[in-house]
């Protein structure tokens, strides 16, 4: 394979998310790098919270599916994840837990397995997510992403300027690097 297919989305789909922006740095990256980046947003893929009853009486969502179907089409992720409580936002737990769930036979870590994951976080705290982040790794790592080191960024919203220009050139190399470093690894991989 000489391309890296990657498909990018953030745990969050509020109108002005941090972690779309700095999603859209590292998607960047990969870019720069030679790959097809495919940014999507969770908003424009909406789903019941993940229920076996409703999924063994109405299947998976159609929404889900075509989510699916790009992943199938991708051999990166980055993804971005916001911090709640610590944790993981539940549009993202809801969305991995629809994803990872069998298919007309074909297994729920197919989506996943195989893939090279980019993961980073904002927050406008001290810690950039630093605390759920490895949380959100160990979950995609055990549906078979192969995830690269993560990169937190910390008050977020002094690192942008009023035009949405990253303007912290550290976090903005790290970003850049990340998505970089994706694109070269599915590649090799592939």
């Amino acid at each position: 394979m000489t391309t890296a297919h990657i498909l990018a989305f953030a745990g969050s789909a509020r109108r002005d998310s941090w972690n779309r922006k700095v999603l859209e740095v590292a998607a960047a990256g990969a870019r720069d790098a030679g790959a097809e980046v495919n940014v999507v947003n969770l908003g424009d893929f909406p789903m019941p919270i993940y229920n076996a009853d409703s999924h063994a009486d109405d299947g998976v969502p159609a929404t889900m599916l075509e989510l699916r179907r790009l992943m199938m089409s991708a051999n990166g992720l980055l993804v971005a994840s916001p911090e709640y409580n610590c944790s993981i936002t539940p549009l993202l737990k809801n969305t991995i837990d629809w994803l990872s769930q069998s298919v007309n036979g074909e297994s729920g870590k197919a989506p996943f397995q195989g893939k090279v994951g980019g993961l980073m976080g904002a927050s406008n705290g001290a810690f950039g997510t630093i605390r759920s982040l490895p949380h959100v790794s160990t979950i995609l790592s055990n549906l078979g992403v192969l995830m690269l080191p993560i990169v937190a960024v910390p008050g977020v919203s002094k690192a942008f300027d009023e035009s949405g220009a990253m303007t912290n050139d550290r976090l903005k190399q790290a970003l850049l690097a990340l998505g970089a470093r994706v694109a070269h690894t599915a590649v090799r991989l592939g």
